[in-house]
């Protein structure tokens, strides 16, 4: 088997409105693949054709070489899937939820049910309704590891869960595509999936803008300073720094944008009389606009 999900122009559209547009993916046989996007960009749109639950306007998606409208049955078995909004059964325990789950897959491996709860520090007893964000969001990552799919399909994980728990995420996701298996996950924030994934396709208004190698997320990377001198400082010091650009000086205070490295902008602040340094990573849109503008991207698809 070549690929474990393959879409072809899938296009999707509701009534007048865009959903997604010419969408072609080919995720690998034991690879964790990103699907990278702001909030409304057609990620979730996507996940719901490659697992039937809402069908094309046009296109074609296979999942294990399956054509994913022949026979959702036979895909569902071998996948994980935990939906970007999901509600379960409020009267409901967390455990009594989890085991429902198990029981709809013909039984799991009891231990390894009992591990993954214990490693996201869930406490079973508690009604579903009782639940924050964060320990419902565990009850569904569990619901879907714990049959030990081929594939986890899994839209926006990390979602209401607290950093601890994410690292423990992320540890299993690791162990699961270390024995063979597959991961394909969404996400609206760049550093999680440059942590995590091997290769990343990126969605912006419902288009592909780029698919590669997850290195690639690093030219994309960049922060916004702001620094606060006592003094007024000449905006040549920093202008031919590497990384650094849009530079704009308000009295005593340098805004910029750094890519990359700080290293030559905190060396080069340490030689003025620095009052405040702030920086801030911006939100994916704002990056994407940075990189790309307002009009339309053609795919790359270097490392296909």
């Amino acid at each position: 088997m070549d690929s474990v999900i393959r879409a072809e122009t899938l296009t999707k559209f509701y009534g007048p409105h865009r959903g997604i547009v010419d969408i072609d993916l080919d995720v690998r046989p034991g690879e964790i693949f990103g699907f990278l996007g702001p909030n409304g960009a057609g990620k979730t749109t996507t996940i719901r054709i490659l697992l039937d639950l809402i069908r094309p306007t046009s296109g074609h998606a296979y999942v294990f070489g399956v054509e994913t409208r022949a026979d959702p049955p036979a895909i569902h078995r071998r996948v994980g899937y935990l939906p970007g909004e999901f509600a379960l059964f409020d009267r409901l325990t967390g455990g009594q939820t989890i085991e429902y789950f198990a029981n709809l897959r013909g039984g799991v491996d009891p231990l390894y049910q009992a591990d993954l709860i214990a490693r996201f520090d869930l406490d079973p007893s508690r009604r579903f309704k009782e639940y924050s964000r964060g320990n419902k969001q565990k009850v569904g990552l569990v619901i879907a590891l714990q049959h030990q799919p081929e594939l986890l399909v899994l839209d926006e994980p990390t979602a209401g869960l607290d950093p601890l728990v994410q690292q423990t995420f992320f540890q299993l996701l690791r162990e699961t595509v270390a024995e063979g298996r597959t991961a394909f996950l969404s996400s609206h924030i760049l550093g999680e999936v440059e942590k995590t994934c091997d290769r990343v396709a990126i969605i912006r208004e419902g288009r592909l803008v780029m698919v590669d190698r997850v290195e690639a997320l690093r030219d994309l990377s960049h922060h916004q300073v702001e620094l606060r001198f006592a003094d007024p400082v000449p905006v040549a010091h920093f202008l031919g720094l590497p990384g650094v650009s849009d530079v704009v000086a308000d009295d005593r205070i340098l805004r910029m944008r750094v890519t990359g490295s700080m290293a030559p902008v905190v060396q080069a602040a340490a030689r003025h009389d620095l009052v405040d340094f702030s920086s801030r990573e911006p939100s994916l849109e704002d990056t994407f606009l940075a990189q790309y503008g307002r009009e339309a991207v053609e795919v790359n698809s270097h490392g296909r």
